[in-house]
């Protein structure tokens, strides 16, 4: 009877277990929709005046807010988000959607699996190197051109390997995700942030380098140690993984490769290797030399996979086919990015964005001496939510903050390493960080595993930047 009974409870507790679920992506996007249309009918509406900021871009006067007749959401605005957030996010959608088209067609040609197979070779005894060796590498990249979308580009590269090595699809994300965004929320030589922050706040371009140097270092070097610790649990209980179950078919295809197939390349595919290398330094010298964006990104990608398919020996149909494949596995991906873009479009059509803006800072004001700083970043922080672009989110808040710097007294320096911080930390957290989902998505890393993950190191950043941003306010760094 005891043992009876104990079954009948340990049933009872697991269903218990099992009956909360984390709400479907979809799910989580639209209840944050309906949230924001919500405000609009609570929030008071209200704009800044519109002015030519640096280098011809819109910025706001931050002595102009004025209440304006409110707009708010009706069934109509609600029920067009989805479809405008689409158009309004294309770019990302369009850019999620090729990448993904363009790595199946090279993994048709057999270069990934040749070239994995060889790197697993020379990274076997020592396979934990790995990972410093390329967030470094992407942290230097995104602190000079600051470009974290180009995670979109290195996760397809790096998963192959990184699953031949005993670790799994949260690694590469990681790996990804975290170096970009260390090199982005302190931004060295960063002209997105650092340099438009900088412009805008009236401050010697890229002055303070050597604190932002040191901030990088302590914050990529937590990052590195916390990403390595994860990957070492993974490599020695694979079971231990967060995403076991959805990277069952990479294991299959990258940790036991075909011993049928020859591991030397041929001479099609060599050629088409010489194309790859070329056509990686096109788009190295058309991101930092020609300010290309997922626009030009996209176009080149499109072709790369056309002439490497073709020059390893795909066929027309082959290469067509690749990327219809590659489509479907990120069309999700794709379509989040969309749906993730209309909640600040539900704000933005309800005009109560700037309101937010404006309370944001006042608030901000109130907050006593040393700890103003910390207003800042927390402020920063809630707005990523909202702009998760680092040029957008510069455009609205700086002209504010910036001014406000002088009132409270704040360095405008520290101002804009406040901006840095609560811009860079948000846009690997929020589900409306477009080329963070995507990312994800390529990944095929869900949403909240991927929180599960990260949230630890997130509030070990955020203590970081508090640290640092402390030390910024009681030296009055200039």
């Amino acid at each position: 009877m005891n043992t009876e009974s104990e079954t009948k409870s340990e049933t009872k507790s697991e269903t218990k277990r099992k009956k909360f679920q984390m709400p479907h992506i979809y799910v989580i996007l639209f209840i944050l929709m309906a949230l924001a249309a919500i405000s609009t009918h609570l929030i008071p509406a209200g704009e800044f005046e519109r002015i030519t900021g640096p280098e011809g871009r819109e910025s706001i006067d931050p002595e102009s807010y004025t209440q304006v007749d409110a707009s708010p959401a009706g069934v109509e605005e609600f029920m067009l988000a989805i479809p405008r957030g689409l158009v309004e996010a294309g770019e990302v959608v369009f850019f999620t959607l090729i990448i993904g088209g363009m790595f199946m067609v090279l993994r048709k040609t057999g270069i990934i699996e040749i070239g994995v197979n060889k790197l697993t070779t020379a990274f076997s005894t020592k396979s934990t190197a790995v990972i410093p060796v390329l967030m470094i590498a992407f942290a230097a990249v995104c602190g000079v051109i600051g470009t974290q979308e180009l995670s979109l580009v290195y996760v397809p590269v790096i998963i192959p390997l990184l699953i031949a090595l005993g670790y799994d699809s949260m690694v590469a994300a990681a790996v990804a995700l975290i170096a970009t965004t260390a090199g982005f929320m302190t931004g060295f030589l960063n002209p997105i942030n650092t340099g438009l922050g900088q412009q805008i706040a009236e401050v010697p371009l890229y002055s303070g380098i050597e604190l932002r140097l040191i901030a990088l270092v302590v914050i990529l070097g937590v990052g590195i140690i916390y990403v390595i610790r994860y990957a070492k649990k993974v490599q020695a209980n694979p079971e231990s993984s967060l995403v076991y179950e959805e990277d069952r078919e990479k294991r299959e295809t990258y940790s036991n490769p075909d011993e049928s197939k020859s591991r030397r390349f041929t001479p099609r595919q060599k050629a088409a290797g010489v194309f790859l290398i070329g056509f990686f330094a096109i788009l190295i010298y058309g991101v930092i030399a020609q300010g290309w964006f997922m626009l030009e990104m996209s176009g080149l990608f499109i072709v790369m996979g056309i002439v490497v398919g073709m020059a390893a020996g795909l066929t027309a149909a082959q290469v067509c086919e690749g990327f219809n494949q590659g489509f479907r596995e990120v069309l999700v991906g794709a379509i989040i990015v969309g749906v993730a873009r209309s909640v600040a479009v539900v704000m933005e059509d309800g005009q109560v964005m700037d309101t937010l803006i404006y309370n944001l800072g006042a608030v901000v004001g109130q907050f006593p001496g040393t700890l103003s700083a910390m207003g800042m970043f927390m402020s920063q922080l809630l707005f990523n939510f909202l702009v998760p672009s680092g040029s957008g989110q510069a455009l609205v808040t700086m002209p504010i903050m910036a001014p406000l710097s002088d009132m409270i007294g704040v360095t405008r320096q520290t101002a804009v390493l406040a901006f840095q911080f609560g811009d860079g930390l948000g846009n690997i957290l929020f589900p409306t960080s477009g080329y963070f989902m995507a990312t994800l998505v390529l990944a095929g890393v869900s949403w909240h595993k991927w929180v599960k993950f990260y949230f630890p190191l997130f509030l070990i950043w955020a203590a970081i930047a508090a640290v640092f941003l402390i030390i910024a306010q009681v030296i009055q760094w200039q």
